[in-house]
């Protein structure tokens, strides 16, 4: 086969994983950097450019497209949709999983446990808002943040206020959620495969921390999850349309609630902590699935 793989940067682990994987089972590899893509829309012949170069005659594109190119990222993918090469995830579940209110929204409609989360922009009633989540402690979130950047666990009332105030002052959308403090500042990331948890680990915050970010020097371990908590990361993949996902659950004192759904999870970390083979059974995946042709959009919203 001829996989095409979407990575800003050819040395990170999990793209050197992919294509050693890939090219281990015989499937000419390619890296381009999706930023440096260009594209013609032309009704019934789209194309895409890489250097002077078109690109053609790949049968699966893998889309490790980081959370600041989101939108240029799915617009290319979506251009190889069109031209009927098989993606690993879709564009459209990519952007579903990427906006975090948005992806909210959709498992919260499907009963999918959560923690009790507000969304605002400029509330007349900071009180109210506080209220509405348990009151402090409890953690505000930028819209946009990443890899637990723009994350505050304000640990009192005024805390709460002062940060939420501050955030409004900017003119940014903020997410204010209760704070799960029996999680201990760990959560369980589940590494999905098509309709399977392949692996699972447990990410612990460091001493005084209570974001578990491996990128905010978290660590990892083997972790053995209980069925509530498996089935919950697999419908939670499956309502955002996602071949392949990381979805980060907390423990919490009511059941398994859902932190993020991943839809370009780091390989390291997965695979240091539990020894599996992860990027071969992701092309293992793509063997088994990617036929012309086959672009349908899964999921719903």
């Amino acid at each position: 086969m001829k996989i095409a793989v979407l990575s800003r940067n050819p040395k990170l682990y999990s793209t050197q994983r992919l294509v050693e994987a890939a090219g281990s089972r015989g499937h000419d590899v390619r890296v381009f950097d999706v930023l440096r893509c260009y594209m013609n829309i032309t009704s019934m012949r789209p194309q895409i450019h890489y250097k002077g170069e078109q690109l053609e005659g790949f049968d699966a594109v893998i889309p490790r497209i980081g959370a600041s190119v989101t939108f240029y990222g799915a617009a290319v993918l979506r251009q190889f949709e069109m031209m009927g090469v098989f993606p690993l995830n879709e564009s459209v579940a990519i952007t579903r999983s990427r906006d975090k209110l948005r992806s909210l929204q959709l498992l919260s409609r499907k009963g999918i446990g959560l923690p009790v989360t507000g969304f605002a922009h400029k509330p007349d009633d900071i009180q109210d808002l506080i209220k509405m989540v348990g009151g402090a402690p409890l953690v505000i979130k930028l819209l946009e943040g990443t890899q637990g950047i723009g994350v505050v666990l304000a640990e009192t009332h005024k805390a709460a206020e002062s940060v939420i105030e501050a955030f409004m002052g900017l003119h940014t959308n903020i997410l204010v959620q209760e704070f799960i403090k029996e999680a201990g500042g760990a959560d369980l990331r589940c590494f999905i495969i098509g309709d399977k948890v392949v692996a699972a680990m447990k990410r612990q915050g460091k001493e005084g921390e209570f974001r578990s970010n491996l990128h905010r020097g978290g660590t990892a371990s083997l972790v053995r999850i209980t069925p509530e908590e498996r089935s919950t990361a697999l419908r939670a993949a499956q309502t955002m349309g996602l071949n392949v996902a990381g979805v980060d659950l907390l423990r919490s004192n009511h059941g398994p609630v859902v932190m993020e759904v991943n839809s370009s999870p780091g390989l390291e970390g997965i695979e240091r902590s539990t020894g599996k083979d992860i990027a071969g059974n992701i092309i293992e995946f793509i063997e088994k699935n990617a036929a012309s042709g086959k672009t349908r959009t899964r999921g719903k919203g």
